[in-house]
């Protein structure tokens, strides 16, 4: 009997060999526009259609790029719909193509329904690599050991945040979060309060003109983010792995 994977498979191996439209998810910039890989480029320009997670802000990139193509909104509060009427574009024969507002879609950003979707219908997702926070903060954070999480944005509710961070933290393996400029101090007091010895890297503006990225201990970090009078910009938190973790008892108990 032959199994719904090795289906997929074939599918996929299908559209390689005999002409049909193809989605591809493509990698964007998340800030510096030279980082666009020559293959990403090439691909929003021989497609027929670019759907975009903001139409506006993909419109910046094409107009840079010198690219012009009819764009369809598919964002995350509409993918579903949006990825119906992607699927009758690729019936039609028409090649479309995907692009988050930065990054990688479907790592933190709208993508990954589009994509289960359109496989589903029978057509060939293929991706094209390019820059993501998780992967840029990670290359320069001296990571150690084998295992690593990506965990992405956590709750905006202080008590699932800190839920997750504890256990996050018991794990003993590295982590990566992200967070807004709105709550960065919070999920940084979080960290020291519960492994103020952790040490942690924190990237914000990452690739962009402002690009900071500061590795200290958890309580280092926090006490100089705490007496910033501003925040700005979008942060990556990349929180070092420690054998036998152990938090203190009162933040334990908390």
């Amino acid at each position: 009997m032959q199994s719904k994977n090795s289906k997929s498979v074939q599918i996929c191996v299908f559209c390689y060999t005999v002409q049909m439209a193809t989605l591809y998810i493509v990698g964007t910039p998340i800030g510096n526009l030279d980082d666009i890989t020559f293959r990403a480029v090439e691909t929003l320009k021989s497609v027929d259609v670019i759907a975009a997670e903001d139409t506006r802000h993909t419109l910046q990139l094409l107009n840079h790029l010198g690219i012009k193509k009819t764009l369809v909104s598919c964002r995350a509060q509409n993918e579903e719909k949006a990825s119906a009427k992607i699927i009758e574009f690729l019936k039609n024969g028409h090649n479309v193509a995907y692009a988050s507002d930065a990054g990688t879609p479907g790592v933190s950003d709208p993508g990954a329904i589009l994509a289960q979707t359109v496989r589903g219908a029978g057509f060939c997702v293929v991706p094209i690599p390019g820059p993501s926070a998780f992967a840029t903060l990670v290359s320069v954070a001296g990571a150690g050991g084998k295992t690593l999480t990506f965990e992405g944005f956590l709750s905006p509710k202080p008590g699932r945040r800190r839920a997750r961070v504890r256990e996050l933290l018991l794990r003993g393996e590295a982590f990566v979060l992200y967070e807004s400029p709105f709550r960065i101090v919070k999920l940084l007091s979080d960290i020291a309060e519960f492994a103020p010895e952790r040490r942690i890297v924190v990237g914000r503006e990452l690739t962009k003109i402002h690009e900071e990225i500061i590795d200290a201990k958890a309580s280092e970090i926090f006490a100089d983010f705490s007496q910033r009078e501003k925040i700005q910009g979008e942060f990556a938190v990349f929180v070092s792995g420690v054998k036998n973790t152990q938090l203190s008892e009162e933040s334990a108990d908390n």
